[in-house]
């Protein structure tokens, strides 16, 4: 379904199938994206030549240094094979060493440049592939050589080629992490500007968009970002454009609305206030793209990489929540469905991918923080039972399932009283006697509110032996917890004591 069949990483062995060399790329391309669940990640992007991709091709025949020396002779002295030469040399350039020699032959960059002003449009197409090639070397130095054709890069975004366009938006995709020079010579070109006209231009062109949302996501991860590129690009189309492609097209697949997707999350991340994200329908069409994709994953649909596109998303609208003036939530979010989407992404990624669960439990507790509406939801939709039951578990899904039923009891005594009847009581027995701290004070924290709420639900915690636990803790814990479990004990548990 992904589009990942033209991005190369690395070669396969001699003898390898066109196929497998496939499958190798788009695994590659798939632990990259994973990667970013938990980290920023800068990646390169190297696209395959057209005919590359219909022969098995690997690095073990690519030509050695002294062919780019013998290339670049023959393209200063032109010829009829000028266009022979260029392919040759866009393959010699996959050599890290090539590379190197390349950039340091004298007007070898420039003698490029002029080729992509060349009235030959295969040319054009071959010249660029070299800048390309160049744009993925290891090496550091290598980016800031290519900076002589930068302009034309930006200049040629909207070209009528898709491959051309496409690698002109990687080739400054890979190149703009590389130096804060190159960075800061791009923003000067005006490359924000020129992605948010491309975009807007090519709408329709996913292959395209996919491309202008791996650059952007490029530029948003470099340092200063916060300051030097998001308010550009928030004063820029690049936000509305970016949330138009969220729905994944089915016949294209999903990686342009993962790409985009990302976008939007380095934005909401980094940004101090959402309100321009808030203010353009970010929440709404993220929190409607969540819901979907709950829907989906609770139908069972396994189509690759949907996940990939879940977790931007979560974090999109998790930071939103965040940034969302209370009394707006409801019409920024709309009806309880959220509600449901989140618990249901909880539960299938519980056992199978876990940082994911702890991503929609996230989001849950910052829409139950300031919302009575959404953890009424959450009792009335007997959805309570479910989350109880996930205290339990461990790596970090019990401490935030605790700080969502903390908001609920936060909220209104009979919401308490609905928790008690739900059985929460005994769980809180169990959860003080384990070896998480934070997990002994959240629960000392809902406890309180829970005894509070009412002398009958005091009274049950006496019964079920809460007094004990207590008293435990009094003696043998710390700090805020044996305080904790000191006020409890004295202002509210003792006076029930058989």
């Amino acid at each position: 379904m992904w589009r990942l069949n033209k991005v190369r990483y690395k070669a396969g062995r001699q003898g390898d199938s066109l196929e497998e060399l496939r499958l190798k790329r788009r695994e590659h391309e798939r632990t990259l994206r994973q990667a970013r669940r938990d980290r920023q990640l800068v990646s390169k992007r190297l696209l395959l030549n057209e005919d590359e991709e219909q022969q098995d091709i690997t690095m073990d025949t690519t030509p050695g240094e002294q062919d780019v020396v013998s290339l670049v002779h023959k393209l200063q002295h032109s010829g009829p094979e000028k266009e022979a030469n260029l392919k040759a040399l866009s393959k010699a350039l996959r050599d890290p060493s090539a590379q190197l020699t390349f950039v340091k032959l004298e007007n070898s960059v420039h003698l490029l440049v002029g080729l992509l002003t060349s009235s030959n449009a295969q040319c054009r197409l071959q010249a660029v592939q070299c800048l390309h090639e160049l744009s993925h070397s290891p090496h550091k130095n290598v980016a800031p050589a290519c900076l002589p054709a930068t302009s034309y890069l930006l200049t040629y975004l909207s070209g009528p080629s898709t491959k051309f366009s496409e690698l002109c938006l990687y080739t400054l995709g890979n190149i703009c992490p590389d130096s804060d020079a190159v960075k800061e010579k791009l923003l000067a070109q005006g490359i924000i500007p020129a992605l948010a006209t491309c975009m807007e231009n090519q709408r329709h062109n996913l292959a395209v968009v996919e491309a202008v949302g791996f650059t952007l996501s490029q530029l948003l991860q470099t340092k200063d970002a916060a300051v030097k590129i998001i308010p550009m690009v928030l004063a820029s189309t690049l936000p509305s454009n970016l949330l138009s492609v969220l729905t994944p097209d089915p016949k294209f697949g999903l990686a342009p609305a993962i790409e985009c997707a990302w976008c939007l999350h380095y934005l909401t991340s980094s940004s101090k206030d959402n309100r321009e994200l808030l203010c353009r329908g970010a929440l709404v069409q993220c929190s409607s793209l969540l819901v979907s994709l709950g829907r989906a994953v609770a139908e069972g649909n396994k189509d690759e990489g949907l996940e990939l596109l879940v977790c931007p998303v979560l974090r999109c609208v998790g930071n939103l929540l965040f940034s969302c003036p209370v009394e707006g939530l409801s019409t920024q979010v709309g009806d309880v469905h959220l509600v449901v989407a989140l618990c249901g992404l909880v539960q299938a990624y519980l056992h199978t991918q876990p940082a994911l669960a702890r991503e929609a439990a996230w989001v849950l507790n910052n829409l139950t923080a300031h919302s009575s509406q959404f953890c009424s939801a959450l009792l009335t939709l007997n959805l309570v039972p479910g989350l109880i039951q996930l205290l339990r578990f461990s790596q970090g899904i019990n401490t935030m399932i605790l700080r969502i039923l903390a908001n609920i009891a936060h909220k209104k005594q009979e919401f308490c009283i609905q928790l008690t009847q739900l059985g929460l009581l005994s769980v809180l027995c169990a959860t003080l006697k384990m070896v998480d701290q934070e997990m002994v004070t959240l629960s000392l924290d809902v406890l309180f509110m829970l005894v509070v709420s009412s002398p009958q639900v005091a009274a049950e915690f006496v019964n079920q032996g809460g007094l004990s636990l207590l008293e435990a803790i009094q003696y043998n814990g710390e700090g805020d917890r044996r305080r904790r479990a000191t006020y409890l004990l004295e202002q509210h548990l003792l006076s029930y004591r058989l």
